[in-house]
């Protein structure tokens, strides 16, 4: 793998042009309930260990966990009632927030991860009562830690590993997984400079390969079934032997975000500035109000 002018790392080849393209996904239940300081190494290994020979863990598969058995075995729990202080300690900027008649506010912001999320990121799903999870400290060293031990257990060079926590996307409804942490896997390949099937160039696309491994593990995992772990097969092309630059590499930098604020904060500001600049209410020369 080489790395690419994005900061992700990009493929030195994809699939052949008339090869059949496939992708094999599976979720192995019976993992049970992770508790902090739980070896969550050996559990997925003694998980994946236990698969019918079809699908024993080969080379260049991608092992996907979710954020939430990483985050219970690092022990990153806090009590239900400190739900509100937990986001606001998760946060470094907030983008918007909406007021909730009889329930705290709903708080978008940015965490210390660089993501945008509802609540920091802090979710009180799947996981004992009177609990709340915060997001491990740093997905991409969980990823490496985890590769890292599972590639020794079963003797494996290219293996991948995703970690994955479910968002909202900015132009549509629906939440889907995202990968928040990454480890010996293309996390995007960047396609400018190529063409398309028709010898267009390519000048924007770059395809966020981690997050789709993310979504399509979700598909089979589901959210309730208690099956945190999925194993991703058919893109040896984008597993390689060395770790790559992690799921951060996918953060879109503050300068490129076009969202940095909700569109109701967005407008207040604009307004305030204008009359930082000398514009007067009932002149005319007010912003228009928000639709």
């Amino acid at each position: 793998m080489t790395s690419g002018g994005t900061g992700a790392v990009v493929p030195d080849g994809g699939a052949r042009e008339g090869d059949d393209a496939r992708l094999s996904v599976w979720a192995p239940s019976g993992l049970g309930e992770v508790r902090p300081g739980d070896d969550l190494a050996a559990l997925v290994g003694d998980l994946l260990a236990g698969a019918p020979p079809g699908d024993a863990l080969a080379e260049g598969d991608v092992v996907v966990v979710t954020s939430k058995v990483v985050s219970k075995a690092e022990g990153r729990v806090v009590a239900a009632a400190d739900r509100e202080q937990a986001i606001t300690d998760e946060t470094v900027r907030v983008v918007a927030t909406r007021e909730r008649p009889g329930q705290p506010p709903l708080r978008i912001v940015e965490n210390h991860l660089g993501l945008v999320m509802a609540a920091a990121g802090v979710d009180a799903s799947n996981t004992p009562d009177g609990t709340v999870l915060l997001l491990p400290l740093d997905p991409d060293a969980s990823a490496r830690a985890l590769r890292a031990a599972l590639r020794d257990r079963f003797g494996l060079d290219r293996l991948g590993v995703v970690v994955t926590d479910t968002a909202g996307r900015a132009w549509r409804d629906g939440l889907v997984d995202v990968a928040i942490g990454a480890a010996g896997i293309v996390v995007a390949e960047d396609l400018r400079g190529g063409t398309d099937a028709h010898g267009r160039p390519l000048s924007v696309t770059v395809t966020a390969v981690a997050d789709e491994v993310a979504s399509a593990s979700e598909l089979v995992r589901g959210k309730t079934a208690g099956r945190p772990v999925a194993v991703v097969r058919g893109l040896g092309r984008y597993v390689g032997d060395d770790d790559g630059p992690g799921a951060r590499a996918l953060v879109r930098p503050s300068a490129d975000d076009l969202f940095r604020e909700g569109s109701a904060e967005a407008y207040d500001r604009g307004y305030r500035d204008g009359f930082g600049e000398g514009f007067r209410e009932g002149s005319g020369n007010e912003p228009l109000p928000a639709r």
